[in-house]
Order: C-alpha cells, then sequence, then structure tokens
C-alpha cells in the first residue's frame, strides 16, 4: 500500500441499529487489503466496543479510522457528558448505562476494558461537559 488509507464515520445517538455500521465497513476494508484475520478481528472488536459507547453514552460521535502498511490508528470522538472518573470506567463490570439499554443486552461495563484489551495502544482523555477523546492502534 503506498498511501493511508483514511475512513471517516459518524455514529448516531441513541441509534442501534446503526451502531456497528463503522466497525462492518472498515473490517470489510481490512479484508479486501488481505490484513490477518486475527488483526481485523481486534479491530472490529475495539471498534464497534466504542461505536456502542458513543451511542449510549455520548449522544453519538465521530469516529476516523487510518489504515497504513502496519498499523491500523482509531480516533474516536464525542461531544458528550465526558468521564469523570477514568480508572472508574476502565474497571470491567462498572457502568453507568441506564435500565433501558441493559435491557436491550447493552451496558454490561466491558466496553472500555475491551477496547484496551484489543488494542495494541490506548489513550483516552475526557473533560466533563465537553467530551471524551480515544486514540487506539492495531498493528496489522
Amino acid at each position: 500500500m503506498n498511501e493511508d488509507i483514511k475512513l471517516s464515520y459518524t455514529v448516531p445517538g441513541d441509534d442501534f441499529t446503526r451502531a456497528g455500521e463503522a466497525s462492518a465497513h472498515c473490517k470489510a476494508t481490512l479484508k479486501k487489503l488481505g490484513v490477518d484475520p486475527a488483526a481485523i478481528r481486534r479491530v472490529a472488536i475495539a471498534l464497534y466496543e466504542g461505536e456502542i459507547n458513543l451511542a449510549i453514552h455520548a449522544g453519538g460521535g465521530n469516529i476516523d479510522v487510518t489504515i497504513g502498511d502496519d498499523v491500523c490508528t482509531m480516533h474516536l470522538y464525542d461531544k458528550g457528558p465526558g468521564i469523570p472518573d477514568i480508572p472508574l470506567a476502565m474497571s470491567e463490570g462498572y457502568s453507568t448505562a441506564p435500565d433501558e439499554i441493559r435491557s436491550l443486552g447493552f451496558g454490561a461495563g466491558m466496553g472500555l476494558p475491551n477496547m484496551k484489551k484489543y488494542a495494541d495502544t490506548f489513550e483516552i482523555s475526557s473533560v466533563v461537559g465537553e467530551g471524551t477523546d480515544i486514540v487506539m492502534t492495531v498493528n496489522i
């Protein structure tokens, strides 16, 4: 590949029928490029978890993906309520999802931990009242 491939997505808030479109499209793009299936799986899981978080907690947001020769970089950002306690939010099982979201099978408190688990690098910053910014990479 000579040039990086750049993909951009808008994730609508509270629309779970569309959450997953970015990860599915990114997965298909990586398959077309012949990327190792294990790396594709890691990208798809990390990105899907991020999409769901954008829909549930942030009222939507944006994702920019850059696919290079050896790394896939995913930048997720929103203008949601922000995360007041990042270490707590990163702990498995902690969730602020409302009951109606949990009744749909979401909000188990594994989104951020899974994003970190499946990415090779994971950086998160958040300002309460301004939003959250996450950058993840997966070596491909």
